[in-house]
């Protein structure tokens, strides 16, 4: 596993693979920085003027995102609208993770910028830029991942250590929620995570020092250790989408903590041994 980033990010997160530009965006969440890196032309960090929390690739360009005011359009040259605030009665509130499912719609959720209170909630935002809110009660949310066929949605509350699964139908109704897997002492902190081709759900786990893999069953299946105490996500990407790009954290390490793990913050990358699948683009 390589450090090909060292940008020693504070909240590095959210990685995804631009097919277009064959490139990966991240961002710094509290530092409203957004990085991009490619084989070609190595890694560039622009500061941006709102703290962009999430970007996810779209059809008509640019990108769509959540940010600390609601879901955002991205414009290529990342600056940033917001296109509606669902929550502005929750100014502490602001959103974390976010994917967008087979079928083009952009998942999100939101969460206690101070991660005491459960006051998160996950939502929609469809093509035609409307939002639904589909749960509640979330301390720190991230993911979410859909599995191959686009009909099992994963989401987590980081904070209470688990992983739920949703069975999720045509008309983009979730329902079913229930605990798909549940970690302890120990294990880490399950937070960003993305689905390969072989349906398997991969999590990156922060205090955990490492990105596992467990079957759609929720059998554990491998474990890649990373070098840096906090991973925050991951996702497949590269002209064959068989390279895994991590992301990590740098917040609140002690200066013996940094010292054993240099390049904390940084973007990482490693060849798995599976391939990952394509990610849609957001159709709005």
């Amino acid at each position: 596993m390589e450090c090909i980033s060292d940008v020693k990010a504070v909240l590095g997160e959210g990685p995804v693979w631009d097919a277009r530009e064959q490139a990966v965006y991240w961002v710094d969440i509290p530092e409203k920085r957004v990085f991009r890196w490619s084989a070609g032309g190595g890694a560039r960090t622009i500061e941006v003027d709102r703290h962009i929390c999430s970007l996810l690739p779209r059809a008509a360009g640019g990108f769509v995102g959540g940010g600390y005011d609601g879901f955002l359009d991205i414009a290529p040259e990342l600056t940033a609208t917001v296109i509606a605030d669902p929550e502005p009665d929750l100014p502490a509130n602001r959103f974390n993770d976010g994917k967008v499912d087979r079928a083009g719609r952009f998942w999100a959720g939101t969460m206690d910028r101070h991660e005491r209170e459960a006051s998160g909630s996950l939502y929609r935002l469809d093509a035609d830029r409307s939002w639904t809110r589909i749960d509640s009660g979330y301390r720190v949310t991230n993911g979410p991942a859909f599995s191959r066929d686009g009909g099992t949605m994963y989401h987590t509350d980081s904070a209470r250590q688990t992983v739920y699964a949703f069975d999720l139908a045509e008309d983009a109704s979730a329902s079913n929620r229930r605990v798909h897997l549940q970690f302890g002492e120990g294990d880490g902190y399950p937070d960003g995570m993305t689905v390969d081709a072989e349906d398997c759900l991969w999590i990156a786990f922060w205090d955990g020092w490492c990105v596992r893999r467990f079957s759609p069953a929720g059998e554990r299946l491998a474990e890649l250790r990373v070098p840096a105490q906090r991973p925050t996500s991951c996702a497949f990407g590269g002209p064959d989408l068989d390279q895994l790009f991590i992301t990590t954290a740098s917040r609140d390490l002690t200066a013996e903590e940094r010292a054993g793990q240099p390049c904390a913050g940084g973007l990482f990358m490693t060849s798995p041994g599976v391939t990952g699948l394509a990610e849609p683009l957001f159709a709005g």
